[in-house]
């Protein structure tokens, strides 16, 4: 707009004579006056809203501790809109944080401009650097915001917690520190940073050069009372925050989201424009890109919902480059062997490592709801714990789109009757999918002999040979639950493990499949709460995922070794 004002500086500032007629020139000059009208009554009265879809978790039901992933949309108004950048220095003590900050800054600034060009107020906050700027226009311009009269108590303080994240297991433990540094590169790059003068512990001076500062517009704080101040004076009620790291400044800054979110602002973190401080070293012992989807969910539950950054820029969500993780949707609705509670803790000991894990549980009050199953279209791979649902047409065709890709599915226990019900016919809008045990596992699934029945596994002929058993041992093992009738298998599977029952045929109890879209299925009828307690059924489970995905699978000894660390580090967690 400061354009047009210059346009408008050498022509006359008042009309002719009222009974003359209008002079081409001065024609020009009020068409360009009316411009700038618009221009202004357009900043004034609002430009166009924003559609922002907003990402919450809710509870199945209170206290289980099981979350619907749901989307809420919002239409923001740019001018009641803040963005906060969050500590995205120009260096730090973790040369792997100063990577991921090299890759992601560019997308913030990006994120930035177009934000910026909206009509959204952008505040810079790179903490503890605001010597660097004590005479920019956009520090100077701070100065000249007025306290507010109604600044909350606390909001020059940092923040540990809010209420309601008292019920909640903090999800990662950042105790040490949380660098994931190799030790070489990290003894290299201290050393480097004292050579240049700054201190290793905390060599930050600025913000990064990669995310631009509009001298004109924007601010530049780390204050808590100031950055307030500002949301006060330009009436702003919404806030997005990105930068790092999320686990630790961007949740507990004086500006960060548990101040501004127990504070009344309807602030956002944009998940796919932050990185954690967290090592793979330490509790939960995942992977650091699953670190930061823990911190994420966490915030998503107690704290604020987030969105993503493609809904502004138009394109596709940002991923760090070394995130080569296949995501994983587990798809949890059977009431009869707890899958809702065995499945999400078997995730957390062993696929955080090589797995992006996303649970999608049905719903407490309606069997033919599960809520968040959208998500499903982003998945790269699929594991069923479903037991006869019926499911809106709609729902069950994206299942079914996703299989006919050719993506990889693993099922457990009563996945070979996910989809269909027993002698009935589906409610109206409602459908099934019967032949889904034949053309998704290869199976024949026909019911279970009786559950008083005690069974036992074996390795089938020929599955001592396949990669899934590499490395994997019976010794101990003892089958929970009902023997499932599941012979004979379709042509083209693989028998691993087979059941048997005094008196009984063998029946097939773990086998491979590839579909006729080309695609990969591992299928096991065991699954029980009795299997998961034991290493050999989260040996077998774990590799027939990974089989299906293509990776290597892990043994035996990897999955004891896991549990025995992840048991020892669930002790030490904060509530």
């Amino acid at each position: 707009m400061s354009h047009l004002r210059h346009v408008l500086t050498p022509l006359p500032t008042t009309f002719s004579h009222p009974h003359k007629s209008l002079t081409m020139r001065n024609f020009k000059y009020w068409a360009i006056v009316l411009l700038v009208l618009a221009v202004e009554s357009r900043a004034t009265w609002g430009a166009e809203p924003m559609a922002l879809d907003l990402r919450f978790q809710q509870e199945t039901s209170e206290g289980t501790h099981r979350f619907h992933r749901l989307v809420r949309g919002e239409q923001w108004a740019p001018e009641a809109t803040a963005l906060i950048i969050c500590d995205m220095w120009d260096s730090h003590h973790c040369v792997n944080a100063v990577r991921r900050v090299a890759e992601i800054a560019p997308r913030i600034d990006r994120f930035a401009s177009v934000l910026r060009d909206r009509g959204v107020t952008v505040i810079h906050a790179p903490s503890e650097c605001m010597e660097a700027y004590k005479t920019h226009p956009a520090r100077t311009r701070v100065a000249q915001v007025p306290k507010s009269k109604s600044l909350p108590s606390e909001i020059a303080n940092w923040c540990d917690r809010i209420p309601a994240e008292e019920a909640a297991v903090y999800p990662v433990d950042q105790s040490a520190g949380g660098e994931d540094d190799d030790p070489e590169d990290h003894q290299q790059w201290a050393a480097r940073l004292a050579a240049m003068g700054r201190n290793p512990k905390a060599p930050w001076l600025k913000q990064c050069e990669a995310i631009g500062i509009d001298e004109k517009l924007d601010y530049i704080s780390d204050r808590g009372e100031e950055i307030w101040s500002i949301l006060e004076q330009k009436h702003i009620t919404n806030v997005v925050l990105v930068g790092v790291h999320t686990n630790m400044c961007v949740l507990g800054r004086p500006f960060g989201l548990r101040r501004l979110a127990s504070n009344g602002k309807n602030v956002v973190l944009a998940r796919d424009l932050t990185d954690t401080m967290y090592d793979p070293n330490a509790w939960p012992y995942v992977s650091h890109f699953t670190g930061t989807d823990l911190i994420i969910d966490h915030v998503e539950r107690y704290v604020c919902p987030t969105i993503s950054s493609d809904q502004v820029l138009g394109d596709r969500e940002f991923r760090f480059a070394a995130d080569l993780r296949p995501r994983l949707m587990v798809l949890v609705a059977e009431d009869e062997y707890q899958t809702e509670m065995t499945l999400p803790q078997f995730a957390y000991q062993h696929l955080g490592q090589h797995f992006a894990v996303q649970f999608c549980f049905g719903s407490d009050s309606s069997r033919s709801e599960i809520p968040g199953l959208e998500a499903l279209d982003e998945a790269d791979a699929l594991l069923i714990s479903v037991r006869r649902r019926a499911l809106p047409a709609s729902d069950l065709q994206r299942v079914r789109d996703f299989i006919a890709k050719g993506k990889p599915v693993v099922g457990i226990r009563t996945a070979s009757h996910a989809f269909s019900l027993r002698d009935q016919q589906p409610e109206a809008g409602l459908a099934v999918w019967p032949e889904f045990d034949a053309q998704v596992w290869g199976g024949n699934y026909t019911g279970h002999f009786g559950n008083n029945l005690k069974s036992t596994v074996a390795v089938a002929a020929g599955g001592e040979q396949e990669a899934i058993l590499a490395g994997w041992s019976l010794e101990g093992f003892q089958p929970g639950g009902s023997l499932y009738k599941t012979a004979p298998l379709a042509a083209g599977t693989r028998n691993l493990l087979v059941g048997k029952l005094a008196g009984e045929p063998e029946q097939p109890a773990a086998w491979t499949f590839i579909r006729g879209d080309g695609g990969r299925s591992f299928y096991t009828s065991l699954g029980h709460v009795d299997d998961f307690a034991q290493p050999q059924f989260a040996a077998l489970l774990s590799a027939g995922i990974h089989w299906s995905c293509g990776l290597a699978c892990p043994s035996l000894a990897d999955i004891k070794t896991q549990r025995e660390k992840y048991a020892a580090g669930t002790g030490k967690q904060r509530k």
